[in-house]
């Protein structure tokens, strides 16, 4: 593909050049074709001396776990890459930082690789350049991005930089007004991936509201979202709001944590309707329909791109007594529990406490499920599996965990569907209306196409 892609002339540019002058083309051409020959001649000489190019040995737990994007067309320029667009409005203020450890600035602008050398976190870069950072707020899952989903995260020091950690998934989430005395800008960037009920949208809410009603501007750096080529699931509705969804959206909603800020700041869905001083900083060369694999896993149980893609789906598994693959190397890939039908499932597992999951649901119990790691990327939130587990569960009654699942859900009303029979064509009938209200909502605050 490298040598398709430097060659000297295009093919477009080629059909201007028959108008120009036929026999020119045709040398053009001929010079054209003998590179590429020859170049394809190197590279297949080049993969016999490195053996078997197509047999890999690394295991598939370690494939599984490996986060590096997959090489877009076209680069995409995160928003934190764009210093020279938005270092001059940190410049002589007090600033705060919302972040985690997918708040990096790449070194390499193919964002290529995961390792410590090819990317500098944020607020390393920041000091380095000389911005004055008072202090660090942190997300669920905390500024390094070890600690488990709903685990507290403590105050503290960060060591490198000796800059105090305010959490806000701690003793609040909101930050204080003290918190924010001699604040004049605080800057958010963390990597987001698109669906309702995962946390760092509310935290961007809440961040929104605290800086409103003290008057301190916002500057949100956007990030793709790699749930962002569709729209899909049941609308949040008023009685079940909440950290897992604050706002009327659907639980995919198809928009770059940017585009959500804008949207949230205008619609009036911010506390009492008040509006924060926002600006988001875009990214280049993005689409919601590009392709972009997570360079940094987001947060400790989403390790790569089949979990992020299944997540919306699995997701909701948060509200039952189902496991979804937390206390193996393979979460949101797989599901079970010790009450499905073992004769229906033939895949079985023993969920162990491991890193992003100490008190794993079903902790050294065999689990009888499904294995998804051959599932195709999804553009839809599929119940399959929540309707088939239900279905083939020996103890319906003890399936649900009715407020959990409610409030990941949005609704109360997609548990009475399950539980009365529904098929997924039918269920997903009833989100037509909302999810066309939502879209129209949407379409206002795009920045991209």
């Amino acid at each position: 593909m490298f040598f398709l892609q430097n060659q000297k002339y295009s093919f477009h540019r080629l059909l201007l050049i028959v108008s120009w002058n036929r026999q020119r083309l045709i040398k053009v051409r001929l010079k054209k074709y003998t590179t590429l020959l020859g170049n394809l001649g190197i590279l297949f000489a080049i993969l016999i001396s490195c053996g078997n190019p197509v047999k890999s040995t690394t295991s598939p737990v370690a494939q599984q776990l490996e986060l590096q994007p997959k090489g877009n067309e076209v680069t995409i320029a995160v928003g934190a890459n764009r210093t020279s667009a938005y270092l001059p409005l940190l410049a002589g203020k007090n600033i705060a930082v919302v972040t985690n450890q997918t708040s990096v600035i790449f070194k390499d602008a193919s964002n290529s690789n995961a390792t410590e050398n090819s990317h500098t976190h944020l607020v390393d870069s920041l000091l380095t350049l000389g911005v004055n950072i008072q202090k660090v707020f942190a997300p669920e899952h905390g500024f390094r991005g070890v600690a488990d989903a709903g685990e507290k995260v403590m105050d503290g020091v960060d060591t490198r930089t000796g800059l105090p950690i305010i959490s806000l998934y701690g003793a609040n989430r909101k930050p204080s007004d003290e918190q924010l005395k001699g604040v004049e800008l605080v800057l958010f960037d963390i990597q987001d991936v698109g669906v309702r009920f995962y946390t760092y949208i509310a935290t961007l809410q809440l961040v929104m509201e605290a800086c409103a009603a003290n008057n301190i501007p916002v500057l949100v750096l956007d990030r793709p979202n790699p749930n962002g080529h569709y729209i899909d699931g049941p609308t949040m509705e008023q009685e079940f709001t909440g950290f897992l969804g604050m706002t009327p959206i659907p639980l995919v909603y198809g928009m770059t944590i940017g585009e959500y800020a804008k949207m949230i700041n205008e619609e009036g869905w911010l506390a009492n309707g008040t509006k924060a001083s926002l600006t988001v900083i875009p990214l280049e060369n993005y689409t919601h329909l590009s392709s972009y694999s997570l360079p940094i896993r987001p947060s400790p149980n989403l390790p790569n791109d089949l979990a992020i893609n299944l997540y919306p789906s699995l997701g909701l598994f948060e509200g039952t007594h189902i496991n979804a693959g937390r206390g193996t190397e393979f979460q949101f890939q797989r599901y079970g529990a010790p009450f499905l039908d073992s004769i229906k499932y033939s895949f079985r597992y023993t969920p162990m406490p491991n890193f992003g999951s100490k008190n794993p649901k079903h902790s050294g119990k065999v689990c009888f499920g499904e294995d998804l790691t051959t599932v195709p990327k999804m553009s839809e939130v599929s119940l399959r599996w929540l309707l088939i587990s239900y279905q083939n569960s020996m103890t319906k009654d003890g399936y649900f965990i009715t407020s959990g699942f409610s409030k990941h859900a949005g609704t109360d009303k997609l548990q009475k569907q399950v539980e009365s029979g529904m098929s997924e064509v039918e269920i997903k009938k009833t989100w037509e209306k909302d999810l066309a209200s939502f879209k129209k909502i949407r379409e206002k605050y795009l920045l991209y196409p």
